[in-house]
């Protein structure tokens, strides 16, 4: 198994060298191009895997594999994000202490949002995630924040997604050099290699989706958030981008950032507007 993921770490290098992404480097704001980055992006993926459709990417390593598909597919019959699906809608429902519910917070009653999610907020010149602005939503009314990591964060997000099925992301990135520097620093974050197996979120995501490292068969990075919050088996539970960004650090042995460092919520700009076209599916399930 060692030798596997060596044999994986070097491959990684030689292709992520061809993919013109690959190659972090500190760019002026003025010459980032979201839009081109995000063609060539998609392109790779679409080139790399012609048999897969295109919507279906946003479904992570089944979308690699026909007997797992299948397996999916019996298991959306009865899915294990369910129980969290119940308890996001109570929730999202149930009134703060002063009357007022997370409806009031979000455009649209907070129904049908999750494909916008996150954005570029021009006065604070930082990105908002949903997660983040749920917090924000809570502290306003006079609530304490949740947890990025735990349940609570995971149910209202599996909700919010739900309301979202199908719709296609659509990040935008304004006309704001701040905002060019949020998704160049997002890609670099996720292009550098950290941590004692000195991977990077690329040298899983990009170079070997559909391998196995472990007992886990690797996600393309094309779609991969599409699909979150998620239920994984490993966890026996449901994750939030947030827990999913720190057990990835944690795998490769590197030290974890806090929930929502700006450093993480760039890497969600990044592969959220990379992605934009494909259909939000979540919540998710995983192995």
């Amino acid at each position: 198994m060692k030798l596997r993921i060596l044999l994986l770490l070097g491959s990684a290098c030689a292709a992520l060298v061809a993919f013109a992404l690959a190659s972090p480097r500190v760019i002026a704001a003025d010459t980032v191009d979201p839009a081109t980055d995000a063609k060539a992006f998609q392109n790779f993926f679409f080139q790399k895997f012609p048999g897969v459709k295109h919507e279906d990417f946003v479904n992570g390593p089944y979308s690699m594999n026909e007997d797992m598909k299948r397996q999916w597919l019996e298991k959306e019959e009865f899915p294990p994000y369910e129980f969290a699906l119940d308890a996001g809608k109570e929730m999202f429902a149930t009134p703060f202490k002063n009357g007022k519910t997370y409806a009031d917070c979000f455009p649209n009653g907070g129904i049908g949002i999750r494909q916008n999610y996150p954005y570029f907020d021009s006065k604070e010149g930082k990105v908002v995630t949903l997660e983040l602005a749920l917090n924000r939503c809570r502290e306003a009314n006079g609530e304490a924040p949740y947890s990025y990591v735990k349940d609570e964060m995971a149910s209202l997000t599996a909700y919010m997604a739900f309301t979202s099925r199908g719709k296609k992301m659509d990040i935008k990135i304004p006309d704001d050099p701040r905002a060019r520097e949020a998704f160049e620093n997002g890609k670099r974050y996720f292009y550098t290699r950290r941590g004692q197996l000195n991977f990077s979120c690329a040298s899983c995501h990009v170079q070997s989706p559909g391998e196995r490292i472990r007992a886990e068969v690797l996600a393309p990075a094309l779609g991969i958030l599409n699909a979150m919050p998620i239920y994984r088996s490993e966890w026996s539970g449901m994750g939030t981008i947030s827990r999913r960004f720190i057990t990835c650090n944690s795998q490769t042995r590197a030290v974890p950032l806090e929930p929502q460092a700006d450093e993480y919520r760039d890497v969600e700009y990044f592969l959220s507007y990379v992605a934009n076209g494909l259909p939000i599916s979540g919540p998710g399930a995983r192995p």
